[in-house]
């Protein structure tokens, strides 16, 4: 749990940078005389056997030299962020396109990144013939059994983890309204669970939402759930925070690792799934930045020192350049995919996880910071 102290600490750490941006930046890591600069994000997650990742779609993976170099030297996982939607590859019924899926997975195996599947059962990004086809409850499970047959069968072996239901709540506790809901009632669920494990039994199947990361309606109605289908046997394994935020974000990162550590005593593991952070006013871009930084450095220290409840950090998108939010700048390369503060701020903790002597030095700047055991403020 990160005492109050430790979050002024990172703030200060990262308002440090913001101060020293005008001139070059060192970060020496003085383990085995490795410089920090020689560690990516990729060996250090490496290091401390936790996944970070981004969220990757084809269009930008197949004709772009340096996002596909940069997803593969900086990161060891990436989620499948919609070429793998029922409407993407199951677009005419009976009929399954995986020409993009395939291209995303043939390249995630080739640079040895684990892959995460998203997302099997939705509300929506559903084809037409899905949504407008009249189907009987028979029919519609008939039509889900296919279709998690299919996708998961294709990649078993391959996909380690699917989102296998997505989103089936609402922020009251109640369920979505959904084709699925409609037609097959609750159960759908379940079942949808049954089919992707039937497909391949050793992939991990989560259940993946937003606003659930804390303690409220939402995620009392996922936990209740969780218990009801784990106490019937049901193959489920783990919980998705999706973590969409801005800088303006009240996150009460307290209640999160309460909701954690419930979850893992329902026998759940979780993983972060779709972390941004927006920012919201361009006129004070440089403290927002390091606001931003702030918050994702939070937000990785919970995932990072969960003791094994948190196993992924997924980012969701690579670059700027390419966010569906991109004007509002929220993730950690920037549009020229040069790294910002807030790949410093998750570079800190990895560090800070795996060695016990840092030195953080700043040139041009008399301002250093050193770590051996103690706290990078007041050294107690």
């Amino acid at each position: 749990m990160m005492s109050k102290l430790r979050r002024f600490n990172l703030f200060i750490f990262v308002t440090v940078i913001v101060v020293a941006s005008s001139g070059a930046l060192l970060l020496q890591l003085t383990n085995g005389d490795k410089k920090l600069s020689d560690l990516t994000l990729r060996k250090l997650a490496d290091k401390n056997n936790i996944l970070v990742g981004a969220a990757v779609n084809y269009s930008k993976l197949s004709r772009d030299s340096t996002y596909r170099s940069l997803l593969a030297n900086e990161y060891n996982a990436l989620t499948i962020e919609n070429d793998i939607k029922f409407s993407r590859v199951h677009p005419i019924i009976g009929t399954y396109d995986y020409t993009k899926a395939d291209a995303i997975v043939n390249y995630a195996i080739n640079n040895d990144l684990k892959i995460r599947g998203h997302t099997l059962v939705w509300h929506t990004s559903n084809p037409d013939w899905l949504q407008n086809g009249n189907f009987t409850k028979d029919e519609m499970i008939q039509i889900l059994r296919d279709h998690i047959t299919n996708v998961v069968g294709r990649y078993k072996g391959k996909i380690f983890a699917w989102d296998v239901v997505n989103e089936a709540f609402n922020e009251d506790g109640t369920y979505r309204d959904s084709i699925w809901l409609k037609s097959i009632g609750k159960e759908y669920i379940p079942l949808a669970f049954q089919f992707a494990h039937e497909a391949d039994p050793n992939a991990l199947l989560f259940y993946n939402d937003y606003s659930n990361e804390g303690i409220n309606p939402k995620s009392n109605a996922i936990y209740n759930l969780v218990r009801e289908l784990k106490g019937k046997g049901t193959p489920i394994h783990g919980i998705g925070f999706q973590m969409h935020f801005s800088v303006n974000s009240d996150i009460n990162y307290k209640k999160i690792e309460e909701n954690m550590r419930r979850l893992k005593k329902a026998g759940m593991i979780v993983h972060f799934t779709e972390v941004d952070v927006k920012v919201t006013d361009l006129n004070k871009l440089p403290i927002q930045l390091t606001e931003q930084a702030v918050k994702y450095g939070e937000l990785f220290n919970i995932c990072l020192n969960s003791n094994g409840i948190c196993k992924a950090f997924i980012i969701w998108g690579l670059t700027d350049k390419y966010s569906s939010s991109a004007s509002a700048m929220p993730l950690i390369f920037d549009k020229y995919y040069k790294p910002k503060q807030s790949y410093l701020a998750i570079k800190n903790q990895l560090i800070n996880k795996s060695s016990s002597i840092i030195k953080y030095g700043l040139t041009k700047n008399s301002v250093y910071m050193k770590k051996n055991g103690m706290d990078l403020v007041n050294g107690s």
